[in-house]
């Protein structure tokens, strides 16, 4: 039954006695196989469904399109589907479901794995309606999003520890991303790089189970073809490898274009406090921009399916330029509009209400990105013979995805397992490192983890880095240290000494203020003298803390204020006042136990 924010198993009856049954005779490794399983067909079918409904929604509305003018409904069917989405969201659901990755890893951080039950269908519902009425956002968030939560909840259901949630969240992570894109490797390198689960000899078999599982469910359903359409028929020369390796500097600095841009968007939309502002700013920018440039209408796979096939004029369909498309020139300069522009429109949706993701939007700019290059080379007529602009298509999705997600190597099987195109895994590896190279000397993060790591809160692959943030400061504070005040003399500051088991002392005032410590080894040379008894008081010999922690920072900066100080023990402070002390050894012993408890194989 529901309960809170997971599912909680029956205390007693049938459901304990099947719990019982299950510890005794299934051993944990084993049954976490069976959940992985299980987990990969519900979000194989989860993603089957996100795509069913998102198709007939844009079929339906689509119908009456024509593709020789501009259409006005590219300014009404965004705003009705912004709006539609961000009512549900506000007023059914009423909790936070957009940035469904990001939310994935925020629940892996600092959640302990556990994602809420209503997760397991609403981002699902909310970005079916966003994306069906043209918003310009992908489905693989709420996909992501959707598995995890089936993986999390699954695992809630049968009492699992947070460490095979945490796995069974990639599970379903990773089902998500091979369900929908036809793509198994893809989704077991997705939970790896990108949600940054740390691959071992008991993570790598449940996570290859449901990545399989999901890609079989979608293989079963919806016949043995991949996602685009692409035939190699012009051969990759190794002549071409300099315009590649620009090619992938290019694609790292479009990667770092759209992350800043996003960034700067979201940034915008948080400070607006009243939702129907948002809306209407959200709403403005994305009809305005669908109508001026309509390959930003939906996920844009049409347009990508389009661009693979070399069918570059086909890009002015419906739009009011259409006149223009026998022009090569106005073509170049309308590609670049929609990558300069697909990031303001990805995050005008969801700053607006909209429930999408900016995993299709990568995909999408990284294809207009290399068959841009390759038509302004071939145009200018800068090589010696013709890039081949379906090549360059593909290759940028791959350099812009993973630019944009810090994930070269699911960006390459991605890639080739949703296009076929294996016969281009040198060029697509040597894109998709220099894009990786190029951004990773600007930022540290991905678009994902970027968010959480400004908030100190992301769960990262280093496992020194991943149990500091596991750490919670409330579980290392220690209160047993006895308070002394600096009105009081020796005498009475030896009668602490006498009942406490420490050798510091907090010095705090009438109102708790922490204003200085005294060490045992300060004083230990007038401690046994009773001349000095009346004479010498707190005050004078007290010394200020080396550093003061603030209730709330992260354990990451409070180890570099240890590093910083050669401290041994840190006063910790609310508004100034004490609340007690942290200590290294504390930190070590806390840091064994959760390392043991998050990393036992």
């Amino acid at each position: 039954m529901a309960k809170g924010n997971e599912i909680r198993g029956v205390d007693s009856g049938w459901w304990m006695q099947l719990l019982l049954w299950r510890e005794k005779h299934i051993k944990e490794k084993s049954f976490v196989l069976i959940l992985a399983l299980i987990v990969g067909i519900s979000s194989g079918f989860a993603a089957l469904l996100l795509k069913f409904l998102i198709s007939v929604i844009a079929t339906f509305l689509k119908s009456n399109i024509t593709t020789d003018t501009g259409n006005l409904v590219y300014i009404v069917y965004p705003i009705a589907g912004i709006l539609i989405s961000s009512l549900y969201v506000r007023y059914i659901v009423r909790d936070n479901i957009s940035h469904g990755v990001t939310r994935v890893l925020y629940a892996i951080s600092q959640k302990k794995s556990r994602l809420k039950v209503h997760n397991m269908y609403t981002s699902l519902l909310a970005s079916s309606v966003t994306i069906g009425f043209g918003g310009s956002v992908g489905a693989e968030g709420p996909i992501v999003f959707t598995g995890g939560a089936i993986g999390s909840n699954l695992g809630s259901v049968f009492r699992m520890s947070p460490r095979v949630l945490m796995l069974l969240v990639g599970c379903g992570a990773s089902a998500g991303i091979a369900g929908i894109f036809k793509a198994p490797i893809a989704g077991m390198l997705f939970t790896i790089e990108v949600l940054m689960l740390d691959l071992t000899s008991v993570s790598v078999m449940p996570l290859m189970i449901a990545s399989i599982t999901g890609a079989t469910v979608a293989y079963v359903c919806t016949g043995y073809n991949v996602e685009f359409f692409f035939s190699q028929s012009e051969p990759f020369f190794t002549s071409r490898i300099p315009y590649v390796i620009i090619l992938g500097a290019v694609c790292g600095f479009v990667s770092l274009y759209f992350t800043k841009v996003m960034n700067s968007m979201e940034n915008f939309f948080r400070a607006l406090r009243n939702p129907w502002v948002k809306f209407a700013f959200g709403s403005i920018i994305l009809s305005s921009l669908i109508f001026l440039f309509p390959p930003l209408y939906g996920e844009g796979y049409d347009s990508i399916n389009k661009l693979l096939d070399g069918n570059f004029a086909a890009i002015l369909n419906g739009s009011i330029f259409y006149s223009y498309h026998s022009n090569v020139w106005f073509i170049c300069f309308f590609l670049a509009m929609i990558i300069g522009t697909k990031a303001l429109a990805t995050s005008a949706t969801n700053g607006g209400g909209g429930v999408g993701g900016t995993f299709a939007p990568s995909l999408y700019v990284g294809c207009l990105t290399g068959f841009l290059f390759a038509l302004l080379i071939n145009t200018m007529g800068l090589s010696d013979g013709p890039l081949s602009t379906k090549n360059f298509a593909l290759m940028g999705m791959a350099g812009v995805m993973a630019g944009v997600m810090h994930a070269p190597l699911m960006a390459i099987f991605l890639t080739a397992e949703m296009t076929g195109g294996y016969q281009l895994f040198l060029p697509l590896l040597i894109v998709s490192m220099i894009s990786y190279g190029t951004i990773k000397l600007f930022l540290p993060y991905s678009i994902y983890t970027m968010r959480l790591a400004q908030r100190g809160e992301l769960l990262t692959h280093g496992k020194d880095k991943t149990v500091l943030t596991l750490l919670k400061m409330d579980s290392v504070i220690e209160k047993d240290f006895l308070e002394v005040h600096p009105d009081m003399n020796l005498k009475e500051m030896v009668d602490v000494i006498s009942k406490s088991k420490r050798n510091l002392f907090p010095v705090t005032d009438n109102e708790g203020i922490l204003i200085g410590v005294v060490l045992l080894d300060d004083i230990r040379n007038i401690m046994f003298r009773p001349d000095l008894y009346r004479k010498m008081y707190v005050s004078k010999f007290m010394a200020a803390a080396p550093a003061r922690i603030e209730l709330g920072q992260t354990m990451d900066q409070v180890m570099k204020m240890f590093d910083d100080t050669n401290a041994w023990n840190l006063p910790v402070v609310e508004k100034g006042k004490y609340v007690g002390f942290v200590s290294k050894s504390k930190i070590f012993n806390s840091y064994r136990q959760v390392l043991k408890h998050y990393t036992d194989d």
